[in-house]
């Protein structure tokens, strides 16, 4: 399952425990090497391509790709007049990211001197996600982050009744929606359209991404901002939730089988870069 996020075995908020005599550290890292060729572009150049890639799994962020520094172009990387430090793995090296007539300040940082026990990270390279134009494994793009290898999607018919109000009006009333379980979050539920009301649904632009499920548009329910969302053009791997709708617990009613659901905790993450200098909101993952 997803190692280090939601409520995953090495996250803050995991709903699950090690059974150990004694305690474990409050924080646990957990780096591993990828076995896949990844590749990162900028600005239309290739700038990073390896088959030695480690991952880097922190609690409460999505997983990090680190780069052998002899498989990044040395051309690309400026040293930056940033050093930061990491809680964990100490002082941190930030670069900007140069390929023809464009650079990009603070984008790819590296651990000068981490500690013994995480000396596989040492003379790597780390891309920051949202300053690349995209990152790849072998042909196929990667969106929103490194993919976590323990991550899993399982998804199930149910004829369960679910229905979805807003105030005194029914949104949405199904008697056959799927039922999406994915490693670290709590269930979710979609509905076909049929079973909606589209008048009270209203697109909002901004979309988000997915690595296991692709992009994400949102809706306003109402008065209610962002309250639905939906996977238009799902990848085949989950196409059953294909232009089907779920909607969030905390900003419309949603009962199943006649009880209310509410929003589980654990249910944010925070990108890689907040802590390290980079702007960036949390994030509610669907």
């Amino acid at each position: 399952m997803g190692l280090s996020w939601q409520q995953g075995p090495l996250s803050a908020a995991s709903i699950g425990h090690f059974l150990t005599p004694g305690p474990l550290p409050e924080r646990l890292l957990f780096a591993e090497p990828l076995r896949r060729r990844m590749r990162v572009k900028f600005n239309g150049t290739w700038i990073a391509d390896s088959e030695n890639v480690i991952v880097l799994h922190e609690p409460g962020r999505y997983p990090v790709a680190y780069f052998p520094r002899g498989d990044v172009d040395p051309q690309v990387l400026a040293a930056a007049d940033k050093v930061t430090h990491h809680k964990d793995l100490g002082e941190t090296t930030w670069y900007a990211v140069h390929a023809g007539d464009r650079t990009t300040e603070r984008a790819a940082w590296e651990f000068a001197s981490p500690p013994e026990h995480a000396a596989a990270l040492q003379g790597r390279i780390a891309f920051a996600w949202r300053a690349m134009d995209a990152f790849y494994e072998e042909d196929e793009r990667i969106l929103g982050h490194a993919a976590d290898q323990y991550h899993r999607i399982d998804i199930r018919n149910t004829s369960r009744l679910l229905e979805v109000r807003l105030g005194d009006t029914v949104v949405a009333r199904s008697e056959h929606p799927v039922v999406l379980y994915e490693s670290g979050f709590a269930p979710r539920w979609y509905v076909p359209r049929a079973d909606i009301d589209e008048t009270r649904l209203r697109p909002v632009e901004g979309q988000t991404f997915c690595p296991y499920k692709g992009l994400c548009d949102y809706y306003d329910v109402g008065d209610v901002h962002r309250a639905a969302w939906t996977y238009r053009n799902a990848y085949p791997e989950v196409g059953r939730i294909g232009d089907m709708v779920s909607f969030e617990p905390d900003q419309v009613e949603i009962h199943l089988d006649g009880k209310r659901l509410e929003l589980e905790s654990g249910q944010k993450v925070v990108p890689h870069g907040v802590d390290r200098g980079l702007d960036a909101d949390e994030v509610r993952a669907h």
